[in-house]
């Protein structure tokens, strides 16, 4: 079989996270500018609260519409940043948002409660009652109120992923009915044909990018591939992995360290989406993933029969080879974290240690094929066994398995505890933060 995979990724000095994320920063300060010059050029009113509320609003309304650039789940920014940071982008974002509001309802509120004698309370309801669009502007304020509450942390620990995500969707709502406010007592907006136009154009490509990386591109591609089960293998007594074949697969831009949002179209799994790893390279005729039964949807996987049709989201992660800067490699996985590691193994060139934790010999998921690629590719292999105090990679143990770590791209994968802890331990390996490469999956749904 012949394997299709990009070319070798040379290490390089331009940090393709880095000049995305500078990108993004740029178009938001030049916004930020943009939006400074038209409400200066609108004028300003007479009571300086009502001045700030106004800026308030209008900087609420630009950090509304980069929110959803960030969660549009463009392949440009996906590659280059991951869905992880560009997710936790979101969230702080949405704090910030969150407090623009706040200020623009309070500014506005006791702006003009001062200009008309009136208490804040009854000017508000005075205001939603008699102006254009305020009302919807409560709601909307209210919906938005209602997501922030429930992403914070001690709110989301206590919802189901399903609870979270659908309350979440009111979002959308409260865009809609934000941006319909702002046409309908925008003063900003329409001052001139070019506020009017920036304003539009604005939402247009924020609107546009989100229903192009949400929908039209994974149904474009589910369209060209028609993705189906080839085959299901049991790895272990709970790990399982799925052979997906297609059409025209290596035409699909997927590479190894990548996932996928997996929804397998029976009657009873169509509407789940579960994120999983890609567990071999991609090779242009079928894609493997192998997971471990965590909950029903993972569970589920061992009954597909072949033949099921798939719907895929995706590829998604910047956890690939497009990110080295050195040479040499040091993967890390953790129990059935090794999937993807198990995928950049294959693809990545220049000499490479895996070292794949597990609590026993048995947990060892993929070691067999680990050990025949590792000695294919003149890689080293250790397996590390054992409970997790005391620490097996520790800096002292870490740095007798490889000694020129500093000298290593990392690549780290597995769960959040094991993650954290080895995270530390590079710290203290002084090894350089750009040369450590990790997603955190369980922010993929």
């Amino acid at each position: 079989m012949t394997t299709v995979q990009p070319p070798p990724t040379p290490p390089t000095a331009t940090r393709p996270r880095t000049v995305a994320r500078t990108g993004l920063y740029a178009v938001l300060a030049a916004n930020a500018a943009v939006v400074t010059l038209l409400a200066v050029q609108a004028g300003f009113a007479s009571n300086a609260l009502v001045v700030l509320g106004r800026f308030a609003g209008l900087y609420a309304a630009l950090l509304m519409a980069f929110q959803l650039l960030l969660v549009a789940r463009l392949p440009w920014l996906d590659r280059r940043i991951g869905m992880d940071r560009l997710t936790n982008w979101h969230r702080w974002t949405g704090f910030g948002l969150l407090w623009t509001l706040v200020g623009h309802v309070v500014f506005l509120t006791f702006g003009y409660a001062e200009s008309s004698s009136t208490g804040p309370v009854d000017q508000l309801v005075d205001l939603a009652g008699t102006v254009e669009g305020v009302l919807r502007a409560v709601v909307a304020f209210g919906l938005v109120l209602v997501v922030g509450g429930v992403s914070a942390r001690w709110a989301r620990r206590r919802l189901a992923y399903e609870t979270w995500h659908f309350l979440h969707l009111y979002t959308y709502v409260a865009v809609v009915l934000a941006f319909t406010h702002q046409v309908a007592v925008g003063t900003t907006f329409t001052a001139s044909p070019a506020a009017t136009a920036y304003w539009y154009g604005l939402w247009g490509v924020a609107l546009g990018s989100l229903v192009l990386g949400r929908a039209v591109l994974p149904l474009w591609r589910n369209r060209r591939h028609r993705l189906r089960v080839e085959k299901v293998v049991p790895e272990s007594d709970d790990v399982v992995s799925v052979y997906i074949t297609g059409r025209d697969l290596d035409r699909l831009p997927a590479r190894a360290g990548q996932f996928f949002l997996w929804r397998f179209l029976t009657r009873d799994r169509w509407w789940q989406a579960n994120p999983f790893s890609l567990s071999a390279a991609p090779d242009g005729t079928r894609l493997r993933l192998t997971a471990k039964a965590a909950g029903d949807g993972s569970a589920g996987l061992r009954h597909l029969e072949p033949g099921t049709r798939v719907f895929a989201e995706g590829p998604y992660g910047a956890f690939t080879a497009m990110h080295r800067t050195r040479p040499d490699s040091l993967l890390i996985a953790g129990g059935v974290g090794v999937t993807p590691i198990r995928a950049l193994l294959e693809e990545i060139d220049g000499h490479a240690v895996v070292i794949h934790r597990v609590g026993g010999e048995r947990d060892a998921v993929l070691h067999d094929e680990l050990r025949d690629l590792a000695v294919a590719k003149g890689a080293e292999l250790h397996l590390v066994t054992g409970p997790p105090v005391p620490d097996r990679l520790a800096p002292r143990e870490l740095a007798a398995l490889v000694p020129d770590i500093a000298d290593r791209d990392v690549f780290l994968c597995g769960p959040p505890a094991m993650m954290k802890a080895v995270l530390d331990t590079l710290r203290e390996l002084d090894v350089p933060k750009h040369q450590i490469h990790f997603e955190r999956f369980s922010l993929a749904g």
